[in-house]
């Protein structure tokens, strides 16, 4: 299947079916050098695959984890790409999940101005969300995303063969991010969510669905001044959990589960938090509030003495609303009462 993400000045394909990461030497322009960026988490076969068919793979693999979205590993990308001699017209490849995405974007597009990027994401999470829509970022002093950059990718390849080696518990990480899109924008694919669950007969339509969702926003709001904000539904208090939690001890999507439950309308909420547990994802939130409550003040969500934050009303209808910091801190202790 092929979905086009259509820009002010550019455009680029989403290429989503099973074996799609095989083909990357057909559909992606690899015969120059290509700096192949993966972590120790995702299966060596993956970037050696890619690496087979680029003319001059230059390998980078990462530790596994939040800590490599740092500016230690930007400047080890950046070095990587000095020391093989890279011009701008050589390329950048991330295969991996949102951490080795948002990292390799942010280095194509500070190298040299910017050089061609591509994105094969490997987790549920990546492939439904962060590898479409150009937002690329690193963590700096505690607080996530920071610092970084839209930087659109040339092309995106989507493979739900890849997803056979994950984890539970990132396969449940992913999920939050499609019970996200479905809350906000899309009521029948949260009923079909429901009554049929997430399996190897429906796992390509259900990615498809929400990636459809991510392009629509992007298309009509690339650099998040209006519209797009609907996609941060749960992110303004998941961003502050997960700073709270040391970017460690709760994985994203885990956060953004927490996050979501205050900001929806009380008479959907226990539709919700029971979609939610289904998928192996929490429903309370056991950390320090205080601490969590604290970070979100640093979140890039914050305009003023305002937070903005998404609210969904009602299945697949959702609105930006804001509140002071007191409103908002009184309404997330209220939900987790």
């Amino acid at each position: 299947m092929k979905m086009t993400v259509h820009l002010p000045g550019e455009e680029y394909d989403i290429l989503a079916g099973h074996g799609m990461a095989a083909r990357a030497g057909e559909v992606l322009a690899l015969n120059r050098r290509v700096l192949v960026v993966t972590d120790d988490g995702v299966p060596p076969a993956y970037a050696a695959r890619v690496c087979e068919d680029c003319a001059h793979p230059v390998p980078v693999c990462l530790p596994a984890g939040e800590a490599s979205k740092s500016m230690d590993g930007f400047a080890t990308l950046l070095r990587a790409m000095t020391d093989a001699g890279f011009t701008r017209t050589d390329a950048v490849v991330a295969v991996g999940g949102g951490v080795v995405g948002d990292l390799s974007g942010f280095a194509a597009s500070c190298y040299m101005r910017g050089v061609d990027f591509y994105n094969i994401p490997t987790t549920l999470l990546s492939q439904v969300d962060s590898s479409v829509g150009g937002k690329t970022a690193i963590n700096f002093a505690g607080i996530k995303n920071i610092v970084g950059s839209f930087y659109q990718p040339k092309r995106v390849l989507i493979d739900p063969d890849l997803l056979d080696t994950l984890p539970p518990r990132q396969f449940s990480n992913g999920m939050a991010e499609i019970v996200k899109m479905a809350m906000t924008s899309d009521a029948g694919l949260l009923s079909l969510l429901e009554e049929e669950g997430v399996g190897p007969g429906n796992l390509l339509t259900v990615i498809c669905r929400a990636l459809d969702i991510k392009r629509k926003v992007v298309e009509q709001d690339e650099k998040e001044s209006g519209l797009r904000r609907i996609l941060n539904f749960g992110h303004t208090l998941g961003h502050g959990i997960e700073s709270a939690e040391g970017l460690t001890d709760l994985l994203h999507g885990e956060c953004v589960a927490l996050g979501m439950i205050p900001m929806t309308a009380p008479a959907l909420r226990e539709r919700l938090c029971a979609l939610l547990a289904r998928f192996g994802l929490p429903t309370r939130y056991t950390g320090d509030l205080d601490r969590a409550l604290a970070a979100v003040v640093h979140d890039k969500k914050k305009s003023g003495d305002e937070l903005h934050y998404v609210y969904v009303s009602a299945p697949g209808q959702c609105e930006i609303r804001h509140a002071s910091v007191p409103e908002f801190s009184a309404m997330v202790r209220e939900a987790f009462v």
